[in-house]
């Protein structure tokens, strides 16, 4: 690897690993970056999932004491995106790499439609603890997708944590790094035994990720809801910005 390229993969990971826990869209970042040091599509999407997992249990760890109260919760949800996970690498590893490129264009339309639609907020919402059908399926979709590409999940995440489940953002975002980094760890493995990551990269992205990560969670939680949703803004532009190849 050349030096500008750790130099680049590192700060993209410093960065993505900010946005990506107090919102998402960190990927749309740093998949390009991947391709740009020289990787194949499908080989970015894969070496991508190191610094996720990485990025995501760094989290974990440094919100440990608003997980732990919440942990059997947090994993009977995290189960329920598993077998979607699974099924989304397996696919992730057949398709090829100009349908994947093709396919990225789409989804971050499809994304920022999706944060940008105004919804409706509920005065005083109570937050569920019972899972029904909507939820349950969501989350099952969610994991297929997860596994398949990641890019905005954490968008998605928030969306079922914050809209269908009714958690305010700064629950929503331990939930979701929660979830992630239990979802990552099959859909890595297969990625890796399809000889779709390529380490070297995938671990400087991963390093600058950490970083980012354990910021991003100390911040977020002093902040609160606020900050939070400012991020959230930021990281919609820095995606429309992308698709547009501004930047």
């Amino acid at each position: 690897m050349l030096l500008e390229h750790i130099l680049l993969l590192f700060g993209l990971g410093l960065f993505s690993g900010f946005i990506n826990v107090v919102a998402g869209g960190g990927s749309v970042l740093t998949i390009p970056g991947l391709i740009y040091t020289g990787l194949e599509a499908t080989i970015a999407n894969g070496t991508n999932r190191i610094a996720i997992l990485v990025q995501s249990s760094t989290a974990v760890a440094a919100l440990w004491k608003e997980v732990r109260g919440n942990i059997r919760f947090y994993t009977k949800i995290s189960l329920l995106t598993l077998p979607g996970a699974i099924a989304g690498a397996l696919l992730a590893v057949k398709v090829s790499d100009k349908f994947l490129e093709i396919l990225i264009g789409i989804v971050m339309i499809l994304v920022i439609f999706t944060m940008v639609y105004p919804v409706k907020k509920e005065k005083n919402p109570v937050p569920v603890t019972k899972l029904n059908w909507k939820i349950v399926t969501s989350l099952l979709l969610s994991g297929i997708y997860g596994g398949f590409l990641q890019i905005g999940i954490g968008f998605v995440l928030m969306a079922i944590f914050h809209r269908l489940m009714k958690y305010d953002l700064v629950r929503v975002n331990v939930m979701k790094v929660f979830v992630v980094s239990f979802f990552t760890v099959p859909a890595l493995l297969i990625f890796i035994l399809n000889g779709k990551v390529v380490f070297l990269p995938g671990i400087v992205l991963a390093l600058g990720n950490a970083i980012g990560a354990w910021s991003s969670a100390k911040i977020s939680l002093r902040k609160g809801e606020k900050f939070i949703r400012f991020f959230l803004f930021v990281a919609i532009i820095v995606m429309s910005l992308e698709l547009f190849g501004i930047i």
